[in-house]
């Protein structure tokens, strides 16, 4: 690590602790050169996911979209903001464990609707209202009929 006060290229670490919001660890570190003393600051690095919109466009995927739209689903159901953040927090990990960059909208929405479904299903059938933009009655009482018939 380069010297921030005489540019020596060669530094020792004396102290090492997380920081407070524990993503990040904070390093004391101490010149070889001139001695002072001087902190660093060590974070993953993320790299950023690319949602294709369904017409083609591509934007950075947003965890507050996703969770606006769960909040939507889930109004006036008992489905806490604790277990929503939880679906937001499992989807982002699956998306940052694929070793895919670009994932479609499609998918983010079908692994929204996997995980409502086992909290609850009021909240799936709205979700899956507004995603797949049932055009009639009939698509809407298809996908209770395939929900009735898994229990």
């Amino acid at each position: 690590m380069k010297c921030p006060y005489c540019g020596f290229l060669e530094s020792k670490v004396v102290d090492s602790r997380p920081a407070e919001d524990g993503t990040t660890i904070r390093r004391r570190r101490e010149c070889i050169s001139c001695g002072k003393r001087f902190t660093t600051y060590e974070t993953v690095e993320i790299t950023p996911i690319v949602v294709i919109k369904k017409d083609g466009a591509r934007e950075l995927f947003d965890r507050q979209k996703l969770l606006n739209g769960l909040l939507k689903a889930c109004g006036n159901r008992p489905v806490s903001l604790d277990e929503m953040t939880k679906i937001v927090n499992n989807i982002e990990q699956r998306l940052q464990n694929s070793l895919k960059r670009e994932v479609s909208s499609k998918d983010i929405g079908e692994m929204a609707m996997a995980e409502l479904k086992e909290i609850d299903e009021v909240a799936y059938i709205r979700f899956a209202s507004v995603y797949r933009k049932f055009q009639d009655v009939e698509s809407f009482m298809e996908e209770l009929k395939k929900l009735l018939s898994e229990k």
